[in-house]
């Protein structure tokens, strides 16, 4: 028993040394980090932006490989099954991450066994945004005359299982409300008709939400954080407008493989986290409507748990199928 305990602490020493030359020696050559979209949109944005800063500092490429279908599911699959060296990362996304889970049959990988986080990147709150023509000025009276039609208040999306959508079944689950969803193909067509007056609502990205509501296409009722957005800091969120504990952010975070030695995975984080305090990143980010996070890789862990477990509930309450 004692020469296998001993046998157990020389391998963890010896492990914990060749992952500090690892570290030490990282990065040799460039870097593949996977984006789960097409060019263009706030994760290439985020993962570009990462991109180039760690070439700076590190002098080594960092080439984004966009990987778009699956619902981020098949850039998630080719980081979890590569290498584990710190040479493959992902820039993932909450469907990635957190409700594909919830939403995809036979999942070809495990969020929270086959990825070890780095470091939650940024937070990216939604707007509740209604035509002008509804007579609601506020969510209490939204919800007012929900209760008062029921199913008759629509709320469109870029889809089944999209972001807009999970917002609008928690507003109905939080509010004992019943409206009807509205899926479209991409979130463009969606707004089209809730400018148009044919649908009621939707939940939209702030950076996306903005110049309707700007130029009175659309009302802005409510943001969907847990604080007020910078980017719209008169407009309230969803708990100060009386829907106590709701809250919705869309999120983006760099993860590696599994096993992916320890100070690796530290280096990256402790170079990103140090990025998301400069003022000119965090101006970029603000103008997609974005906030730093920068958080440590066992939070971001955690927080992915606690991630998967919220919206798992919303999906199979309102028995949401991807689609």
């Amino acid at each position: 028993m004692r020469g296998d305990y001993c046998k157990s602490i020389a391998l963890a020493m010896l492990s914990a040394i060749a992952g500090a030359a690892a570290a030490q020696n990282y990065p040799s050559h460039p870097i593949r980090m996977l984006v789960p979209s097409t060019p263009g949109g706030s994760v290439d944005m985020l993962a570009r932006t990462v991109g180039s800063h760690l070439s700076e500092r590190w002098g080594q490429q960092v080439v984004v490989d966009n990987r778009p279908g699956g619902g981020g599911g098949i850039a998630a699959e080719l980081t979890a099954k590569a290498p584990p060296d710190g040479y493959t990362l992902i820039m993932a996304t909450i469907a990635a991450m957190a409700t594909n889970v919830s939403l995809a049959r036979n999942l070809p990988y495990d969020p929270v066994r086959d990825f070890a986080p780095v470091t939650q990147v940024a937070s990216q709150q939604l707007m509740l945004l209604v035509n002008p023509g509804v007579p609601a000025k506020s969510v209490a009276e939204l919800i007012a005359l929900a209760k008062a039609k029921p199913g008759q208040l629509t709320f469109a999306s870029a889809g089944n299982g999209a972001g807009g959508h999970l917002s609008g079944e928690l507003l109905k689950i939080l509010a004992h409300i019943d409206m009807t969803h509205v899926p479209y193909k991409g979130i463009a067509p969606a707004m089209v008709d809730v400018i148009s007056g044919q649908v009621t609502m939707t939940f939209t990205s702030i950076i996306s939400g903005t110049p309707p509501l700007k130029s009175g296409r659309l009302r802005a009722l409510a943001v969907t954080g847990a604080h007020r957005s910078p980017a719209l800091p008169d407009i309230p969120t969803m708990a100060e407008s009386g829907v106590r504990g709701y809250e919705a952010n869309t999120w983006y975070g760099v993860l590696a493989p599994k096993a992916t030695p320890r100070a690796v995975i530290m280096k990256l984080h402790d170079e990103i986290v140090a990025m998301l305090k400069l003022p000119e990143i965090n101006n970029r980010l603000s103008l997609e409507g974005a906030e730093p996070v920068g958080n440590t890789p066992e939070q971001f862990g955690a927080f992915i748990k606690s991630e998967i477990e919220k919206w798992g509930k919303v999906i199979r309450a309102a028995g949401i199928k991807a689609g």
